[in-house]
């Protein structure tokens, strides 16, 4: 059975999360991560910021970052927690880590060599408007996302049409490729993943007659953990990147 979890990047979903991977124990945790962006989490994790800070990143790359550090403070949280809950509770529990997103610095360069100028103006426009987007804004464009996933993906497509293609479609088949490789050798796979992806993961895996369970974000954000409701894996983490 491979099991997709879909996350928000900003959200504090760490105990649902661990809750699902206690009842699951699975054979393999597959996280949207690459080995760079892996490494530059521990390193953060572990108060190395020099080693972590990426210079080359482009301002584009650093801006999406700073927008998401920004939200997930108002969450209670550092943005991407939700993954390295899961990389904690495989490094306790002993189970193997799948990296199965593609190189986020590569891809970004390639997107915005690809990009119109229209798009590239539209999409600066946006990231730079959306530094000033207050909590209560997210929580209604979620909240109007998670209502009509497939709308919304339709006007992203519409109006970035490489966005679209390159940070979702391709990355949907590459990382719905590593999870069927993966499953030849282990049974039981849970993947942590945007919830965005989902659809799209979900149909690809079933398109090969793989099982699939899907927990969205929607549910996530929905489920108060109960007092009771504790795990064998716990942590604080701090984690700065895109």
């Amino acid at each position: 059975m491979i099991t997709l979890i879909g996350t928000g990047h900003v959200f504090d979903l760490r105990n649902q999360i661990l809750e699902i991977l206690d009842r699951k124990q699975p054979d393999l945790i597959c996280v949207e991560l690459d080995e760079k962006r892996y490494v530059a989490l521990m390193q953060r994790k572990n108060g190395n910021v020099k080693a972590t800070a990426n210079k080359n990143a482009s301002t584009l790359y650093r801006l999406l970052g700073k927008f998401q550090e920004s939200m997930a403070k108002q969450y209670g949280v550092q943005a991407g927690d939700e993954m390295l809950t899961g990389i904690q509770f495989a490094h306790d529990h002993q189970r193997p880590i799948a990296f199965i997103d593609v190189a986020a610095d590569k891809m970004f360069a390639r997107m915005l060599r690809e990009m119109s100028f229209t798009e590239k103006l539209r999409l600066f426009i946006s990231s730079f408007g959306s530094m000033f987007v207050s909590k209560k804004k997210v929580d209604e464009e979620i909240n109007k996302i998670e209502t009509n996933l497939e709308s919304y993906l339709a006007q992203v497509g519409d109006k970035f049409p490489t966005i679209k293609r390159v940070l979702l479609d391709e990355r949907n088949q590459h990382m719905a490729n590593q999870i069927r490789k993966a499953h030849d050798d282990y049974e039981e796979i849970v993947a942590i993943v945007g919830d965005g992806h989902i659809p799209g993961l979900k149909h690809l895996l079933e398109k090969h007659d793989q099982a699939v369970e899907t927990i969205r974000l929607k549910e996530l954000r929905e489920k108060k953990p109960k007092p009771e409701e504790t795990s064998s894996a716990t942590f604080s983490v701090e984690y700065d990147g895109f």
